[in-house]
């Protein structure tokens, strides 16, 4: 049996790459990483004219009814260019909650203005893995108490959906009394990630599914921040190949030396099945769903690792200029590091997963 892409698949990604070369070079990464702006207009109406923003959202309601895979195609190229775009959250994660779980009125209202790159929505489940000291959200009545940590694409976010400690969905206004919204300062200047604390906020709840929904968004992110991955390392195997074979030492191109030949193979032999495992991953998150918990956490954990060591590594092949923003391969750099932690580090996502097939106890 093969398992690759479509030829529309394959379409998908070579437009939203051309797209991405013409749009969002890396001086313009630095412009948005280094300015005020958390997101870069440019790029994002570019995508938007292409269909992104409506990928995940169901035809009815003006999108394209897209799957999972396709998304992690686009997620991948977003990476590799370091794009400076809202995605995950808003595009990926939002469509996915409000299409399931949302009611008749909050889909009618929402999920056209996502299609059409006219809303943007956060999303905060981070507590629903792992509940640092003093956070978590409660739900009484109606009325959210507490304080949610790492939202997902929260600048310039009109509405926000958050996961109370029992996993169900809220829908919550950017605007809606008693809440108090902190950006956060993370290593990955290209997304935004901030804080959230209410005090008796009003919301509207999605569907009381026992926590399906906030576990379908978990699978979900974890697929796309694989694969988020999996471009950023592409991006760093290719440029560590191209300057070993550019820069000179000792009157011989660096390249012909045997330990920077090990290096980038080791790289490339490391990152090439990381590949069909996010492939599997994402199909399984609509063709598999018996599968697709396990795939996801398997997915993220092992890219976890995988392109830690490859951004070192490439970092590495580059010597002292890999440090310095001349080459900008810092961007990539801090980009696999916060893809690496986000909703689950290796260590928690592979715990989870043996707790899951009833290896371990569940903490």
């Amino acid at each position: 049996m093969d398992f690759g892409l479509s030829q529309d698949q394959q379409m998908l990604r070579d437009t939203v790459a051309r797209c991405l070369a013409d749009t969002c070079p890396l001086d313009h990464v630095r412009e948005c990483a280094e300015g005020e702006a958390s997101y870069s207009e440019k790029v994002q109406s570019a995508l938007s004219e292409l269909g992104i923003t409506g990928m995940m959202v169901p035809e009815q309601h003006g999108g394209l009814g897209m799957t999972l895979l396709d998304a992690a195609i686009v997620a991948e190229q977003l990476a590799y260019a370091v794009a400076p775009v809202p995605f995950l959250a808003s595009h990926v994660l939002a469509p996915i909650a409000l299409a399931q779980a949302g009611n008749e009125q909050q889909q009618a209202e929402w999920l056209p203005q996502i299609a059409s790159g006219k809303a943007q929505i956060a999303v905060a489940i981070a507590e629903t893995i792992e509940a640092r000291d003093g956070a978590g959200v409660t739900c009484n009545s109606g009325k959210l108490d507490g304080t949610a940590l790492f939202a997902l694409d929260f600048t310039g976010a009109e509405a926000f959906l958050v996961a109370d400690t029992a996993g169900r969905m809220h829908f919550v206004p950017a605007d809606a009394p008693g809440l108090e919204k902190i950006p956060l300062t993370t290593i990955d200047r290209t997304r935004s990630v901030g804080e959230m604390r209410f005090e008796t906020v009003a919301a509207e709840p999605l569907a009381n599914d026992g926590g399906a929904t906030a576990a379908r968004l978990r699978d979900a992110g974890r697929v796309i921040l694989a694969a988020d991955s999996l471009g950023a390392g592409q991006a760093m195997i290719e440029k560590a190949v191209d300057y070993a074979g550019q820069r000179e030492q000792f009157g011989r191109i660096i390249g012909s030396f045997q330990a920077v030949k090990h290096m980038c193979a080791e790289m490339a032999a490391r990152h090439e099945p990381c590949r069909s495992l996010i492939w599997y991953a994402a199909h399984a998150f609509d063709a598999a769903s018996d599968e697709a918990t396990l795939a996801a956490c398997h997915a993220k954990s092992h890219t976890g690792e995988v392109y830690r060591f490859v951004a070192r590594t490439s970092t590495e092949v580059h010597g002292g200029m890999g440090f310095t923003d001349l080459l900008g391969l810092h961007y990539w750099f801090k980009r696999i590091g916060f893809d690496r932690q986000v909703l689950g580090g290796p260590e928690a996502v592979r715990a989870e997963a043996a707790a899951r097939q009833g290896w371990t106890r569940a903490a």
